[in-house]
């Protein structure tokens, strides 16, 4: 599990640049992940096993599947004691929606109240003055929501105001994201708790040579939970903003819904992931990005900002996206760093990934800063903010392109 980190210290005498009034920051991070860790050289192993298939094709198949993801590690909900109690997850055909949902309603809470114990603890105010709520999971369905377990749990104001955002996939982070800066600047004075947190368990199934799907999805997918904390106007000395927000976009390509889908079933979540995604990503994604850009490069005051100007903070759908992503653009390596380190470390968990990226980001730039310290030249501090300016985006079902453009203020 995840121990709180306070940041808000070290950034304090690294940050230079001044908020813009009115526009909602990223004030703070929490992140948690569920006790069970998958190292990946052993997963093709122990899913095999645990799925009671010996099919020496999938095992091969899946072993090269594991290599090419570059994933390391994941964090997963699954363990033996749940195999144990519900052994019907691992049969083929079997009527078990139930018992997912009964697994993963508990779980996307416990961790989901832990990322935003996180945050708040790095926040350092306390959890009486969050006065909105955004929770986003595609991993549990039920009445009331998680929302509301969430507020319970964390022991927030009776009054504080909910939204939930449903089966979103992928791309649910940054709409999560675009959501809370909506409700930070439209309601002065706010501060608005982001959560999104996601389990494998409501699609997790047997191999079957019938769906190579579905050994994609072992091969990348894990389990954990993220939190911010957004405000406008950050409260000097008690606040530090990361990242400010200033437009978000979204668009959804026609004739692409087949390309993404989730169906849910007695068997649980059916999911599809067509083998074409990361080229219909290439052949769109930058047309979507020219327009982010235009708008960052108008907020900027200056010439037309470059691809090359801007920070990219990409969800890791998988290293083919973010590839054909670098292939298109024409970005240096350096500039996806942060989100291949991610997939890396944690594998692609849905709509939490952006904010882990983030997160990450704001790591590195507290790196920057402590080298510079002890550097007799300014190179490395100029270097830090030669991409002032950049591109949160994330990518999902429909298919849909969700983006927002973003200020890094440390």
């Amino acid at each position: 599990m995840s121990t709180p980190t306070n940041m808000s210290n070290g950034y304090a005498k690294a940050h230079e640049l001044k908020p813009t009034q009115g526009k909602a920051a990223i004030l703070a991070f929490g992140k948690a992940f569920p006790r069970i860790e998958v190292k990946q050289e052993y997963l093709a192993e122990g899913y095999l096993r645990d799925t009671n298939c010996d099919d020496p094709v999938l095992k091969a198949k899946l072993e090269r599947l594991c290599k090419s993801t570059t994933v390391k590690t994941r964090y997963v909900v699954m363990s033996p004691e749940i195999l144990a109690k519900y052994p019907e997850l691992t049969v083929e055909g079997a009527t078990s929606i139930r018992q997912r949902l009964e697994i993963s309603n508990e779980a996307v809470t416990e961790i989901g109240v832990e990322a935003a114990k996180q945050a708040i603890s790095e926040w350092g105010r306390p959890a009486s003055q969050i006065t909105h709520l955004v929770y986003v999971t595609s991993s549990e369905i039920r009445l009331p929501g998680g929302d509301l377990h969430l507020a319970r749990d964390l022991g927030l104001n009776t009054d504080v105001n909910r939204v939930m955002l449903y089966m979103l996939g992928c791309y649910g982070g940054v709409t999560g994201l675009r959501v809370a800066k909506d409700l930070a600047e439209n309601n002065p004075g706010s501060r608005v708790l982001l959560v999104t947190t996601e389990t494998t368990i409501i699609g997790y199934r047997p191999p079957n040579p019938s769906r190579p799907y579905d050994l994609v999805g072992a091969a990348l997918f894990g389990d954990g939970a993220a939190a911010a904390i957004l405000g406008t106007h950050p409260s000097p000395h008690l606040e530090t903003p990361f990242f400010e927000l200033h437009w978000a976009g979204q668009s959804f390509l026609p004739n692409t819904d087949h390309t993404i889908v989730g169906n849910l079933t007695e068997e649980g979540l059916i999911f599809h992931l067509g083998r074409d995604l990361p080229k219909i990503i290439e052949d769109n994604i930058e047309a979507f990005c020219n327009k982010l850009i235009g708008v960052a490069s108008s907020h900027n005051g200056k010439q037309e900002l470059q691809y090359k100007d801007l920070f990219w903070a990409v969800h890791p759908g998988g290293p083919a996206i973010l590839n054909a992503l670098e292939k298109k653009l024409d970005l240096p390596p350096e500039k996806l760093q942060c989100s291949r380190e991610v997939l890396m470390d944690y594998g692609n968990v849905s709509s939490n990934t952006i904010v882990y990226v983030l997160d990450y980001m704001r790591h590195k730039v507290a790196s920057n800063h402590k080298l510079n310290h002890k550097t007799v030249n300014n190179n490395v501090d100029h270097a830090s903010h030669t991409d002032e300016w950049g591109l949160i985006l994330a990518f999902g079902p429909g298919i849909t392109f969700e983006g927002l453009v973003a200020r890094k203020l440390v």
